[in-house]
């Protein structure tokens, strides 16, 4: 991105690198967890009506609103929905983010209308009984094309990669160099202004949740402890992968046009590997 407040400022679900000051990484317990599974049930079940009600012609307005009928009937809370400051008339304006083709992350819904061939990406960041999840997908309109279609496989495969390699004692750094290198041996890049980050019962904690390894990584790497949560979200371009800000000052696209995907899953690390909060199992009813 070229405007550096706008890098901080507006980050918002996808956390740039820069965003987060060095704080102590917040360890869970049991009942957290559960609680934060809890809300990851809810995310899994309104990203799923949202994929099913994005077809040719709908528009993204109406996907949003499928949101948040969703999230106000569960008594929850969409985090993006006037992100940062939580103040009605201030922030981002809608409760999820959309993003279609070349826009990468932060889509504003509005009365742009689904044609096929599309992707649109589909990012949902919630708060249940005051506990965050936050998660991901890109799905195609129709037929897309066998090049965005392979985009799309790629960035799961990154995603399901990353979450099949996560144990305690691992350094985060062992994990996204991994991640580094499958989506560029298929011949698409990671995007670098925007990273996951730890997430709990705020959308946003330390640490910062690379996709790729740079000096600066390697400098604020950590290691993997059970009782970590984390929300991990490759954003994979096409192209390459420089991004430019959209005069609406929250829209992030490709600088050559070009699709982008993005998944995300919320998980935390246990005794022995890892916990996916966001993928609809019931909690323990803790």
């Amino acid at each position: 991105m070229n405007d550096e407040r706008c890098m901080e400022f507006n980050s918002s679900f996808i956390v740039h690198r820069s965003s987060f000051s060095s704080m102590p990484i917040i360890i869970k317990g049991r009942r957290e967890i559960e609680m934060m599974r809890r809300a990851g049930k809810l995310g899994c079940e309104v990203l799923h009506k949202m994929r099913e009600a994005a077809v040719v012609g709908v528009t993204t307005f109406e996907l949003n609103e499928v949101a948040r009928v969703a999230l106000e009937k569960a008594g929850a809370i969409g985090m993006s929905k006037n992100y940062p400051t939580y103040k009605p008339g201030e922030g981002f304006p809608a409760e999820t983010c959309i993003s279609v083709n070349d826009e990468v992350v932060h889509g504003i819904p509005g009365p742009r209308r689904l044609k096929e061939g599309d992707v649109v990406t589909l990012d949902l960041a919630l708060s249940l009984e005051g506990y965050c999840s936050d998660t991901a997908t890109t799905v195609g309109i129709g037929r897309i094309n066998p090049a965005t279609q392979r985009l799309l496989e790629v960035t799961k495969e990154t995603l399901n990669l990353a979450i099949n390699n996560i144990k305690p004692g691992r350094k985060w750094t062992d994990i996204a160099r991994l991640m580094q290198y499958h989506v560029e041996s298929n011949g698409f890049n990671v995007v670098r202004e925007f990273v996951g980050h730890g997430i709990g019962r705020s959308m946003h904690e330390d640490p910062k949740v690379a996709n790729f390894v740079t000096g600066e990584q390697l400098r604020g790497d950590f290691k993997l402890k059970p009782g970590m949560t984390l929300a991990v979200e490759p954003m994979v371009v096409m192209g390459r992968r420089d991004v430019t800000l959209l005069a609406d000052q929250w829209t992030v696209v490709t600088e050559d046009s070009l699709p982008a995907a993005h998944f995300e899953h919320t998980i935390a690390v246990t005794d022995t590997g890892v916990d996916v909060l966001t993928d609809g199992r019931s909690s323990s009813g803790l």
